[in-house]
């Protein structure tokens, strides 16, 4: 079993690839938001990732330097960088297509972490390569191996869409209890090892927002 590293998602990676391990394993609340550009085409996405108390507690073990019982931003920032750049091989758990067509991210910016009520957020941002038109766009987020278990927050602003075109309108599907997955189709975890960043079976889990403007 690979041992804990400050890198946490880096260490979540690497889990995400080990075979015997319990699917899903980490629980993330996760918020989103669609950023567009001047021209009104779409720039990137700005992710919020809560963790479970559990991986929230083991990921941050140590990185209290003052000792003062709280983890303050600057604290976790190492943290926080390396979540965000051991993620790449993953796509950072997220797909947005513009007409149906898959975009490319560059490099995650702006990496910031905190820790609140025993739980740890990440933030980030995943700036598209090329800009990508507005008319038709779609924001998955899962993990194709299921190991993480991403559910979108409550409410119709889970994901949100910042200086988007006047008229632009967001549906948000979330995906069926994952209980009910499982007792339709009951797998073996030999099923799971041999899941990869390739694999498409965490798609029937991925919380969809699908944004249609003018």
């Amino acid at each position: 079993m690979t041992v804990r590293i400050a890198g946490g998602l880096a260490l979540l990676a690497a889990l995400a690839a080990t075979p015997a391990l319990a699917h899903p394993h980490v629980w993330i609340t996760a918020r989103a938001e669609v950023a567009y550009g001047p021209d009104g085409r779409v720039t990137g996405v700005r992710h919020a990732w809560t963790f479970d108390e559990a991986y929230s507690a083991y990921v941050t073990q140590g990185l209290d330097a003052n000792k003062d019982g709280k983890l303050t931003s600057d604290e976790l920032a190492d943290l926080a960088k390396v979540n965000t750049e051991s993620l790449v091989e993953f796509d950072y758990f997220t797909v947005l297509k513009a007409g149906g067509a898959k975009q490319v991210f560059l490099p995650p910016r702006e990496p910031a972490m905190s820790f609140e009520a025993g739980r740890a957020t990440l933030t980030f941002v995943l700036p598209l390569r090329a800009p990508a038109s507005p008319k038709l766009v779609s924001l998955e987020i899962y993990d194709p191996t299921f190991f993480v278990s991403f559910t979108l927050a409550e409410g119709d602003d889970a994901v949100r869409l910042s200086a988007s075109p006047r008229g632009c309108a967001t549906t948000i599907t979330r995906p069926k209890p994952v209980e009910a997955s499982q007792q339709q189709q009951p797998l073996s975890e030999s099923f799971f090892d041999a899941l990869t960043a390739a694999s498409n079976f965490g798609a029937q889990f991925a919380n969809r927002a699908l944004i249609v403007c003018p």
